[in-house]
């Protein structure tokens, strides 16, 4: 391999590793302070790319389609909590799993019902769609630049508001015990609903910003979900820098894996998990 493809592929892996982090991070600070296990949430990425088709095609602008998509993400995760999510709180997670997997089963439909099973393209906004030189004869798309400050924004964003508001000091707070929070006078059903809506709409973002880079095809948050799983697994749960960490070596792992192994690099991240897992068996933290 020659620089400039082991280039190429550094940047293919961080950026795979960042849109990965944007799914994770929702996923692990829901399981983290709500102590829900959802397993419908890469269906919210599968929700955010298929958004994204619907009105690009309908507005022909990726820049509006791509704000009223997060809104409605938003509020559909706002819907989701109060009306199921709710439910599961004081339940254990056999019962999160039971109901988390019924609703993929539901979305699953509901997307083969509105779009059909065809694959989708969304198209590169026009004034990303171009490439930046790295060699003399080696070019990487704009587009892929432009998703991994993006998601380096989102991730700057989630630290400062985390670590630096007051909605953040009542996050971390929940997520080390509720039961306190709660005594002091929080109203954590609020907590609870902003904390899983910013989980849906981080997925659906990353859905929203991988259409123009993949095919928008069904079960297709089944799949991320799984990588997102081992990243919560290896960054250590309710662990968002952790995320961040594990999320980028997935990334990286996983793409050269499929250049220079392709015969096995559909078991390479499991392997680095469990490789992480035997060297770090206590709540696998890259972090610590």
């Amino acid at each position: 391999m020659d620089i400039a493809l082991f280039l190429v592929q550094l940047l293919n892996g961080v950026q795979y590793g960042l849109l990965l982090f944007l799914i994770a991070s929702g996923l692990t600070l829901v399981f983290g302070v709500m102590g829900i296990l959802n397993l419908a949430h890469g269906s919210m990425y599968m929700v955010g790319a298929y958004l994204a088709y619907y009105f690009v095609t309908a507005t022909g602008s990726f820049g509006v389609a791509a704000v009223i998509s997060a809104i409605i993400a938003l509020l559909l995760g706002i819907l989701i909590e109060r009306t199921l999510i709710i439910r599961l709180y004081r339940r254990n997670h056999l019962d999160q799993v039971l109901l988390t997997i019924g609703m993929i089963f539901v979305f699953n439909a509901l997307q083969s019902l509105l779009w059909g099973n065809d694959p989708l393209g969304v198209a590169v906004p026009a004034w990303l769609d171009g490439s930046i030189a790295l060699t003399e004869f080696v070019e990487y798309p704009v587009y892929r630049l432009f998703v991994s400050l993006l998601c380096i924004l989102v991730a700057a964003a989630m630290y400062l508001t985390i670590n630096r508001t007051r909605l953040g000091m009542l996050i971390r707070a929940g997520e080390s015990n509720r039961a306190m929070v709660e005594a002091l006078g929080v109203d954590i059903n609020r907590l609870y609903t902003i904390v899983f809506a910013a989980g849906v709409m981080l997925a659906a973002v990353a859905g929203i910003a991988s259409a123009p880079m993949v095919s928008v095809v069904p079960g297709m948050g089944e799949h991320v979900l799984i990588s997102c799983f081992v990243v919560v697994v290896i960054g250590g749960m309710g662990s968002i820098k952790g995320a961040l960490v594990a999320a980028l070596l997935v990334g990286i792992v996983d793409t050269f894996a499929s250049v220079l192994l392709p015969q096995v690099s559909s078991m390479m991240i499991y392997i680095l998990m469990a490789v992480i897992l035997l060297l770090k068996p206590r709540a696998c933290s890259l972090t610590e």
